[in-house]
């Protein structure tokens, strides 16, 4: 009888790749953990319960078979594991990078509930795709039949390109604008080396450019080019434009120069990282760099910025959050990291003033938890008498996003938003009101993860192709 090849999370204790050392990763933006040997992958695959009722596959926004690849890795078939993963992802590679899997599936774990530590997941689908890369399975988009209907897409981030993804398997005409120079959004521009390598978004971005996606980029709609020509252009239009605009700073001073977005701060890296002239990197406005660096969020794009002013030579690195860490919106993995990689964290702390026309330094109020809010966390209130002074060179707004006003800024009043200003779109589907226009991702949902960016995307396209479909046997009748 074969040797039963899952089960395993008794005898097998839950290993993560290799980490490297603080003290070297903290200097360079090269991802911090290794790559699993294809046996460690598939021994760490092996301690999968097998579950009657799968929490990991139901708390992941894809639903993606996660046993099922599981068990496949852990009998070495690689290939087939492969294809179970792309199935339901179009960017597993991706997701198995950044996805906060703490608070998704390995979060949700069974073996996890009963004491056995979590089966390592998002490891073993970064393992899985990166060997289906490695050897070749990954290949170009080549669609059946090729169709005259086309959908035109603005925004070149997640959503518009699991979207892109799935409607030119179909054999739809897809082009897709965005206002970079680069197509990826966050992924290319707002996540850095050492969580998501660019290699890894590029060459997604060139297999789609290959299986005949059109991109258009440097294309600012309603600037470049008008929404309703896009709209003329094609039978179909996703706003798939992401939240880009910063959450502003209160108080006495917030004006200062030295105060920069963490979006600013961020993209100036990656392009740094891409060789490109990047002159506010240059002159040190945007780089960190022997300087006293305090940022101000809770969230992972406040974890992103900490942890690359470290990377850039910060003499000091400090984090101030309002409420304490067992509340912070961040992945508590990312927290981990960036301690042992030297930055400072201010728990319970909250800006009140900013000294300086160039900003020195940050008035700090201390702050206590009180009542729950609306949403059940516990409000921050503010310790009277406890201020005092943290010095800063650069102070980096990292409190998250919200969505530039697109009726106004696209003319086009009629587009319905929500009192948040995200537009207002339909569940699974993405329609608007506005006929053939659909929405998907945090121009939708508000400021989320990639992997609902996806989930989104993917839903968005094969509604769009039932409508195409539809509308075909119609014409044909």
């Amino acid at each position: 009888m074969a040797k039963q090849p899952m089960l395993k999370f008794v005898e097998v204790e839950r290993a993560m790749p290799a980490k490297r050392d603080a003290s070297l990763r903290n200097k360079d933006f090269q991802e911090i953990y290794a790559e699993y040997a294809k046996a460690k992958a598939q021994e760490q695959a092996s301690r999968c319960s097998q579950c009657g009722v799968p929490y990991c596959q139901s708390h992941c926004p894809l639903h993606n078979n996660i046993p099922d690849w599981l068990r496949l890795t852990a009998e070495g078939r690689l290939k087939e594991a492969y294809e179970v993963s792309q199935a339901t992802n179009t960017f597993p590679e991706i997701c198995g990078r950044i996805c906060p899997q703490d608070r998704l599936c390995e979060g949700n774990c069974v073996i996890e509930m009963s004491g056995h530590g979590t089966v390592t997941i998002g490891s073993v689908e970064k393992f899985i795709t990166d060997t289906a890369w490695d050897e070749g399975w990954v290949e170009v988009i080549k669609p059946r039949v090729e169709r005259t209907e086309s959908v035109g897409i603005i925004g070149a981030g997640p959503g518009g390109l699991a979207a892109a993804d799935v409607l030119r398997r179909q054999g739809i005409q897809v082009t897709i604008y965005d206002r970079y120079d680069r197509a990826g959004g966050l992924l290319t521009y707002g996540i850095p080396g050492f969580k998501l390598e660019k290699p890894i978004v590029m060459r997604r971005n060139e297999q789609l450019a290959a299986g005949g996606v059109t991109f258009r980029l440097n294309c600012t709609v309603g600037e470049d080019i008008s929404f309703q020509e896009i709209r003329d252009a094609h039978d179909a239009v996703i706003i798939a434009t992401g939240v880009y605009k910063t959450r502003d700073l209160q108080g006495p001073g917030s004006g200062a120069k030295g105060i920069v977005r963490a979006i600013d701060y961020l993209t100036a890296s990656n392009r740094k990282s891409f060789g490109d002239a990047v002159p506010e990197f240059d002159n040190g406005d945007l780089n960190a760099e022997g300087k006293k660096i305090v940022v101000i969020g809770g969230g992972d794009t406040a974890m992103d910025c900490v942890r690359t002013a470290i990377r850039q030579g910060a003499t000091s690195v400090k984090c101030l959050y309002r409420r304490d860490r067992a509340n912070m919106p961040g992945s508590q993995r990312e927290v981990q990291n960036a301690e042992e990689e030297g930055v400072v964290f201010d728990w319970l702390t909250a800006p009140k003033a900013f000294k300086g026309d160039t900003v020195t330094g940050v008035i700090v109020e201390r702050m206590r938890l009180g009542l729950p809010d609306a949403t059940g966390r516990q409000s921050p209130e503010v310790i009277e008498g406890s201020d005092y002074v943290e010095d800063a060179d650069i102070v980096i707004k990292a409190l998250g996003f919200e969505p530039e006003d697109l009726p106004k800024l696209w003319d086009q009043p009629e587009l319905a938003v929500t009192r948040w200003g995200t537009v207002k779109a339909e569940f699974t589907t993405g329609a608007t009101d506005m006929p053939g226009v659909y929405a998907v991702g945090d121009i939708v949902r508000g400021a989320s993860l990639v992997v609902w960016a996806i989930r989104d995307g993917r839903d968005c396209a094969e509604a769009i192709l039932q409508q195409l479909n539809a509308a075909g046997v119609v014409a044909a009748e």
